[in-house]
């Protein structure tokens, strides 16, 4: 297939870090009068999973039903603005033309919603219900690209210029060759996604191994070299020039790489915790905080079990 020369992230954020600068949330930070709420609930019984953010509004989706939840981050004011189809919604990420772009999880579903209106514009299903996990996603210039967890593979979804959705035909499967080890059926092995710094790869944590791989174009898989550092329960990713963030989220930490351009090889120069988290699962960014919802998988889950999203302040600002 071809896939164009190069790799860009549509829509992260390119603003530089300094790791030695980020601070929880509940550290003595000055506030300000105008500052947003450092956690804000989501619906009880929502089960997150994905965050992504788009201008000043944060969306989640839900493992329950796949309820799709859009937040003002300025107030954590927000409402359900897309039914979900009754399976998983996960990781997700909001493109152009303002389109959701939707992991279905269990389902083995890819689907691509209005934030506008909330209807399902595509809704495909490169995997199998029961045998694939289609788990986080990450937009590049030219295609949204999915995990599979439960599969040695990709699927990529292309963005049209012109405005023109995809059919199921345009859906390419990529399986992942090279270093990649698959973990033993029914454990979850690709998770977050991301492309390299250099914008010529794709990044993908395993969560079983604690490795994460740089991704050819063509599939190939080689480990990247962290000096003996292990990404375990390693979950949703975000990258910032050449820092990249992992959310651990059995150990309520998030690692904070510093990559080389090529993703081949980067260092832990920091860990993100807070006394909030409570099983975190992704990252995103808007102004100066980091947010991360809370999925809370250690605790069995209820209609009235309480959900909520953490504000992570980076300090110096």
């Amino acid at each position: 297939m071809t896939l164009g020369p190069r790799l860009s992230l549509s829509l992260l954020a390119t603003t530089a870090v300094t790791t030695a600068l980020l601070v929880p949330a509940t550290t003595s930070v000055p506030a300000r009068a105008d500052a947003p709420p450092t956690s804000f609930s989501l619906p009880d019984g929502f089960q997150p999973e994905g965050i992504a953010v788009d201008g000043q509004y944060g969306y989640f989706g839900s493992r329950l039903d796949g309820d799709l939840y859009r937040a003002d981050l300025r107030t954590g004011e927000g409402e359900v603005f897309s039914q979900g189809p009754g399976t998983p919604s996960v990781g997700l990420k909001v493109g152009p033309r303002d389109l959701v772009y939707v992991a279905g999880g269990t389902a083995g579903t890819v689907r691509i919603v209005s934030a506008r209106t909330g209807e399902v514009l595509r809704s495909f299903t490169p995997g199998t219900a029961g045998s694939t996990f289609v788990n986080d996603v990450v937009l590049t210039q030219d295609a949204a690209w999915f995990t599979d967890s439960r599969a040695a593979q990709l699927y990529r979804v292309p963005l049209s210029r012109d405005g023109r959705l995809p059919s199921a035909g345009d859906v390419q499967t990529l399986p992942i060759i090279g270093e990649w080890v698959q973990p033993a059926p029914g454990v979850n092995g690709a998770n977050g996604i991301t492309a390299t710094p250099d914008g010529q790869a794709l990044l993908v944590v395993n969560s079983a191994s604690g490795g994460l791989f740089r991704v050819t174009l063509d599939g190939v898989a080689e480990q990247v070299d962290l000096g003996g550092y292990a990404l375990n329960s390693g979950d949703g990713m975000l990258l910032e020039n050449r820092t990249l963030y992992v959310v651990q989220n059995r150990l309520n930490k998030v690692a904070v790489l510093e990559l080389d351009r090529e993703g081949l090889s980067g260092r832990l120069v920091a860990t993100l915790t807070s006394a909030a988290f409570d099983v975190p699962t992704t990252i995103a960014r808007w102004r100066n905080g980091f947010y991360l919802p809370n999925a809370r998988f250690s605790t069995t889950p209820t209609p009235t079990t309480t959900y909520t999203v953490n504000r992570v302040e980076r300090g110096g600002a």
